[in-house]
């Protein structure tokens, strides 16, 4: 039996390569964003509000990051039966809103990213650019 495993982990570079994408994206769609960036543990590597962006979408997206990490796969991947429970029992960690996406390279969950600020899609659309930059798979 083994006792270890090896694992990814995402580089400050690579961060850094989202974080770009992604304001640039929100940019080019004109919605500034609150975009967080976490670890698989849910730890944040970076966390960014843009300059007119919802602060309290901030705590969204850490939230969206968070669960895309914590259950590899997007965050409305929480079913709506469950959603307002799960949200009360993890005292707000985890939630089924749009824009949180699993960050998965070469097969293996390296951690999640979260945005909120705009609509579900305008969120989703700047995530998945992130992703992009890193040559992510989708989750």
């Amino acid at each position: 039996m083994a006792h270890v495993r090896a694992s990814l982990e995402l580089t400050h570079t690579a961060v850094l390569a989202m974080l770009q994408a992604a304001v640039a994206e929100a940019e080019t769609i004109g919605q500034p964003q609150c975009i967080v960036i976490v670890d698989t543990s849910g730890v944040t590597l970076a966390e960014l509000r843009m300059s007119g962006a919802k602060f309290l979408s901030l705590k969204s997206a850490r939230a969206k990051a968070v669960t895309a990490a914590s259950i590899r796969a997007e965050s409305t991947s929480i079913p709506e039966q469950v959603r307002s429970f799960i949200g009360l029992a993890t005292d707000g960690d985890v939630t089924g809103l749009p824009g949180g996406l699993p960050i998965i390279l070469h097969g293996q969950c390296v951690g999640g990213i979260g945005v909120g600020s705009g609509t579900g899609d305008q969120d989703i659309a700047v995530a998945s650019a992130a992703l992009a930059a890193i040559d992510a798979q989708p989750g």
